[in-house]
């Protein structure tokens, strides 16, 4: 299996912006063949940012591979950097391949 993780720093006082564009979101995941699990975590906050991660687990990386390169894909991210005023710094990928 396979865990993609995307770290973001959210500027004070825009975690609830941030936790709104991801309750609304149609990412239409649950179709996409290989996907199992999605969650929204939020990390501690500091004086600068509150940490959060989007954090994925598939079946395999090429599952996960394969739905970066569709058009579902595109549309789930379509509207990404529409909100770069609530963010210090871009999102950080992370991937994983799970071996216990």
């Amino acid at each position: 299996m396979y865990i993609a993780l995307n770290r973001f720093k959210i500027l004070p006082g825009k975690e609830a912006h941030f936790e709104k564009i991801w309750r609304g979101r149609d990412s239409k995941l649950a179709s996409v063949p290989g996907f199992k699990t999605f969650n929204l975590i939020r990390g501690d906050s500091t004086g600068d940012y509150t940490l959060y991660a989007s954090h994925t687990t598939w079946h395999s990386k090429d599952d996960f591979v394969a739905w970066t390169k569709s058009e579902s894909f595109r549309e789930a991210h379509k509207n990404a950097g529409s909100h770069n005023n609530i963010y210090s710094g871009h999102p950080i990928f992370e991937g994983f391949e799970i071996i216990l």
